[in-house]
């Protein structure tokens, strides 16, 4: 079951593809990064859940919508994906790229 490099299936999602789907209500964005990175820069509307304390169980209930696992370069957000995974969730999307291709692509951060 696991993919290219031994990853599970996380699927790589543009930072297009994730505004259009938080603009839309389809997706919720879950910023896996620590208290020090987004007490300086987050993702707007995100769900703040730090790598080093995840806990699947912990995850929000989304309401239909699709977690989006988002970090700083891509790294972080691929072991939240994989980490849900083994847990027995669906959730296997992340932000290709992290905040930086976020913020590449023209995207606002919150402060």
């Amino acid at each position: 079951m696991f993919g290219l490099f031994g990853r599970r299936n996380v699927k790589d999602l543009t930072a297009a593809e994730v505004a259009d789907g938080v603009a839309a209500g389809t997706f919720v964005v879950v910023d896996v990064r620590e208290p020090h990175e987004t007490a300086v820069e987050r993702f707007p509307g995100a769900v703040l859940m730090p790598l080093s304390r995840f806990d699947p169980d912990e995850l929000p209930v989304a309401d239909g919508r699709a977690l989006v696992f988002a970090c700083a370069s891509g790294m972080r957000s691929i072991k939240a994906s994989e980490t849900a995974q083994a847990a027995g969730l669906k959730s296997d999307a992340h932000l290709a790229g992290g905040l930086k291709a976020w913020k590449a692509a023209g995207y606002p951060t919150e402060r």
